[in-house]
């Protein structure tokens, strides 16, 4: 049984909230080959529409509007995706270097200098959070 202070795994999505599934989704469309052909596919629709505009000054507005907006969308979900990860593989060092430090302190009493290299790696532990 799982302690009420212990983190979800990251497979479990019950405690993720709806946009964070959203962002995760998200980030599996974007970050896949077939998106970047979509992308590829617009521009030469865009292309193609040329003769199509009676302006050419708006239909270069048109791609560079359509673009914008989604970029400005994108960035903002894979600033959020890229930001969970790092704090997820932040999680994942701290936990490393926890049990490592249990495994010194274990072997402490044989070897006195792992005492004080314990205590450099705990306080190294809680360093990203003091910055």
């Amino acid at each position: 049984m799982r302690d009420q202070n212990e983190r979800p795994d990251a497979g479990d999505t019950t405690r993720r909230s709806p946009f964070e599934r959203f962002v995760e989704g998200a980030y599996q469309v974007v970050s896949r080959p077939p998106f970047f052909l979509v992308c590829v596919a617009l521009v030469v629709i865009w292309l193609l529409s040329l003769p199509l505009w009676t302006d050419s000054k708006e239909w270069q507005t048109s791609i560079h509007t359509v673009a914008s907006v989604i970029t400005l969308l994108l960035v903002a979900l894979l600033e959020n995706a890229g930001r969970r990860s790092e704090e997820a593989a932040q999680e994942k060092l701290n936990v490393i270097a926890e049990a490592l430090a249990a495994l010194m302190t274990s072997h402490s009493v044989q070897d006195p200098k792992l005492g004080e290299a314990v205590t450099r790696l705990r306080d190294a532990v809680g360093l990203e959070e003091r910055h």
